[in-house]
């Protein structure tokens, strides 16, 4: 076999390649051979059968088989040899073989781009240091009072108002005065002020007062899950049995203890506190690398491989869909098509790419490696987060051939790792915002722990 390696450019290659009559004729001797051992044909002893007798009724399966064979043994020799690693499929473009004639075909796949790696040790680099406000402790203990909340019926014969739980039956009517399937509930116990529910809605109920009923018209927002219902007019009609209060825990040893096993309230909120430190450090010390990263980004100039970036926005774009439909909305309901959608995300793709690129190069310049055990404790780490069996999880990354993206992925953070642990790294107080407070954290970065 001899082939040619074509650079269509920086990181796509186009591989010619050329396979003599006599390796073809091997390849297809052996498939035969193999097909004959197993084959039973009436007249014919279990692997018996003469080659041209297996050839003629198995032919097409194994001049298939035999083309199959014989490039993948040729992939594996071409990328070794040219010590590349594809970053998209390998895309085969031949016929099949013809015994006693030469062979041709194509392979092309696109690569890593190569660039000189600038200097990166000592690169100056601010790290903002980590504060709690007391104000955001006492919030998170007032939020989990209100969780642990008995909720008690109020003692006068009024309607209901914010703050308040509205026991009520509820039912939703079409133009027509017909029921519409889906929206009916009884005994639902709705949280008014706290925006679980449509205002509208809330209006008819604050109306009311128990054992009473009403009903009034609801308008569906235009980006409503249900787009049968997205912008449409409705009538409500309730009946509201109780209302009730929340009341709230005094806040002292025992509730320290029911909210977490806590031997005090000081532990507890200590615990708190530690909780918002830990996830702001990780926060700071997260910008402040991409901060870093950013800074070497600008050094280097390369292309990015197609694959690489139709991964990212595909992985962003399901990301989107799955959160609008997290939130009762859907993609359609925005007004948006997928293409559109993917438009917008593909600045952050190919930042997300460059970055990816970056780190793998270095990580190839250091030598870097990612065991098998660091691969399954990843695998293990995910499977607790989600909730799903960790057998199960590998498995369906196995057979997807996704195993790699997730040693990339630990490959990219050791070399990030490796950045930082070389950069000349400056704690800071925390930056203000305009109106004199903190700059504010990324959404939910303490709230797991904390509850």
């Amino acid at each position: 076999m001899e082939y040619k390696v074509e650079e269509v450019s920086p990181v796509k290659r186009l591989i010619h390649v050329t396979v003599p009559a006599e390796e073809v004729d091997a390849s297809l001797s052996a498939t035969i051979a193999m097909y004959g051992r197993d084959v039973k044909i009436d007249g014919f002893r279990k692997g018996k059968v003469p080659a041209s007798v297996v050839e003629g009724r198995f032919h097409k399966q194994i001049y298939s088989e035999a083309t199959t064979e014989l490039v993948n043994v040729h992939i594996n020799e071409i990328v070794g040899e040219l010590k590349v690693n594809p970053v998209s499929r390998i895309d085969f473009d031949g016929d099949l073989l013809k015994r006693g004639e030469e062979y041709t075909y194509t392979l092309n796949f696109e690569v890593m781009p190569e660039f000189p790696m600038p200097a990166y040790e000592g690169i100056e680099v601010e790290e903002e240091e980590p504060v709690v406000d007391p104000d955001e402790v006492q919030a998170v203990i007032d939020r989990i009072r209100n969780q642990m909340a008995e909720l008690q019926p109020i003692g006068e014969d009024r309607a209901p108002k914010d703050g308040e739980i509205a026991v009520i039956d509820f039912q939703a009517y079409d133009e027509n005065g017909e029921p519409i399937e889906g929206i009916k509930a009884d005994n639902f116990e709705l949280p008014l002020g706290e925006g679980q529910a449509l205002v509208d809605f809330e209006s008819v109920v604050k109306g009311l007062k128990a054992d009473q009923e009403g009903e009034g018209e609801v308008v569906f927002p235009e980006d409503f899950l249900n787009e049968e219902l997205a912008g449409k007019k409705v009538t409500m009609k309730v009946k509201l049995h109780a209302v009730k209060e929340r009341k709230l825990p005094e806040v002292d040893a025992d509730f320290a203890k029911k909210a977490g096993g806590f031997e005090s309230v000081d532990q507890m909120k200590e615990t708190v506190e530690k909780s918002y430190m830990q996830s702001r450090s990780q926060l700071a010390r997260s910008q402040a690398q991409k901060e870093l990263l950013d800074k070497l980004l600008k050094m280097v100039d390369f292309e990015i491989p197609d694959a690489m970036l139709d991964r990212h926005v595909n992985a962003m774009v399901d990301e989107q869909r799955h959160r609008m439909e997290q939130q009762g909305k859907s993609l359609e309901s925005q007004g948006k098509t997928v293409e559109e959608l993917r438009e917008e995300v593909k600045p952050h793709a190919e930042e997300l790419s460059r970055s990816e690129i970056f780190l793998l190069t270095l990580a190839h310049k250091e030598e870097m490696q990612v065991s098998e055990q660091e691969i399954d404790f990843y695998f293990r780490q995910m499977a607790s987060r989600s909730g799903e069996d960790y057998n199960q999880l590998k498995q369906l990354y196995m057979e997807n051939n996704l195993i790699w993206v997730v040693r990339d992925k630990l490959l990219a953070d050791k070399a990030m790792e490796l950045l930082y642990s070389k950069a000349a790294v400056t704690k800071v107080p925390p930056k203000k915002d305009e109106e004199g407070g903190e700059a504010p954290e990324a959404e939910g970065s303490a709230e797991s722990e904390e509850e």
